[in-house]
């Protein structure tokens, strides 16, 4: 007799064949299959599934049938205790279900299936979020529930001061659905908590190396920066310092076509009784803009600003300069009163009475965003840009 279960757990597919045998001295046990991971995020063409066996009876080795979705199959077999890491290319963006199907040496067998979407890889930002007094985190957190893409929330993520039971009581709650999509940003209060160890005991390997904080990935055709100016002190970012010379060295060695940079404290701002432009972020800057950043992405001043493409001095620079994108509407204390809009800023759009996400889709040479609002909220906002080389 043979009874399938097909349980999902935090993103994994699990296929449990129970086998049970007629006689009282034949094997009997689980044949277990698990299915790689349920996609977060739009895949690249090539998609690598992860696929492993394992049976507490023993009865290998299986063999395996694996349906795309687009027409074409791969088959083979898999010995005693094993893992298959299928790989597949697809020639078009769309939407398919992968049917993985297995047999043991007994003729138990089980099949089990996952949608996959392939096409351009998505980033969904906010940062100053988790906050126990406030619903507003949970608006944002059930914003993204409804899409895929990767998290990132772009620091002071747990209020007040980023401790373990911070985390676990009001960021977890409103937004750690998404831990298992999640690429975070450290802010200034995750380190009122020393050494941010809140933060980085929840996030774990994903908020990289704890003593540093910085780190990259690809997406796509699209190389992403993740730098921590959350210590808020300049001495850990300046020019020269080991978190600037890694940054230069990043951009000298990656080869993607376009570059994001995400961090916490924006370099432009209209904030109500903030400089208009943060001196201590202007190392990175200087950076980004000599190799030809495309986009940046920040937190820490409660609203939504989005600048035009700048040179570090804020002069506009159609050309090379970087676009700005505050998003700190995560849903964390309370969003900030904005001041006059300095002469000179290139400031393009603010708001500050709306929570919400931004959804940024990275595409071959461009990007397009939208802030998606929460519910209740009534401002959007939403555009494209394009990718370009290094100033001349």
């Amino acid at each position: 007799m043979i009874a399938r279960t097909l349980v999902r757990m935090c993103g994994v597919f699990l296929l449990v064949v129970t086998v049970t045998c007629g006689g009282p001295n034949e094997p009997r046990g689980n044949l277990h299959v698990t299915l790689g991971t349920l996609p977060s995020v739009p895949l690249a063409a090539t998609f690598a599934l992860p696929v492993t066996f394992s049976d507490s009876s023993n009865q290998g080795p299986w063999s395996y049938s694996i349906n795309w979705g687009d027409g074409n199959s791969s088959t083979g077999s898999v010995g005693t205790q094993g893992a298959l890491p299928a790989t597949h290319t697809y020639t078009n963006n769309g939407n398919y279900r992968v049917d993985v199907s297995v047999t043991n040496a007994r003729d138990a067998n089980g099949s089990a299936s996952l949608n996959l979407t392939t096409g351009d890889p998505v980033i969904l930002a906010a940062g100053d979020i988790g906050d126990c007094l406030r619903t507003s985190d949970d608006a944002t957190g059930q914003t993204l529930d409804t899409i895929p893409g990767i998290v990132m929330p772009l620091g002071d993520n747990a209020y007040l001061d980023g401790t373990p039971e911070e985390y676990a009581n009001c960021y977890d709650p409103a937004w750690g659905r998404q831990k298992y999509r999640t690429r975070p940003v450290a802010g200034n209060h995750d380190y009122n908590t020393s050494g941010a160890a809140g933060y980085y005991g929840y996030f774990g390997a994903a908020a990289g190396d704890p003593t540093k904080g910085y780190y990259s990935f690809t997406a796509g055709s699209w190389f992403v920066l993740v730098i921590n100016t959350g210590t808020d002190r300049p001495v850990n970012y300046e020019a020269g310092s080991p978190q600037e010379q890694w940054i230069r060295a990043e951009l000298a060695a990656h080869t993607e076509q376009c570059t994001l940079a995400v961090w916490h404290h924006p370099r432009f701002s209209t904030i109500k009784d903030r400089a208009p432009i943060r001196p201590e972020v202007t190392a990175i800057w200087n950076a980004l803009y000599e190799y030809g950043v495309d986009l940046v992405l920040n937190g820490h001043d409660h609203s939504y600003q989005r600048f035009a493409p700048q040179k570090p001095d804020g002069t506009l620079d159609n050309a090379f300069g970087i676009p700005q994108i505050v998003v700190g509407t995560g849903g964390g204390e309370g969003l900030y009163a904005f001041g006059p809009i300095p002469e000179g800023s290139n400031s393009e759009v603010r708001n500050n009475d709306t929570w919400g996400v931004l959804k940024l889709t990275l595409k071959n040479a461009g990007y397009d965003w939208r802030f998606i609002r929460s519910a209740g909220g009534t401002f959007t906002d939403s555009g494209s840009g394009t990718c370009h080389g290094r100033p001349q």
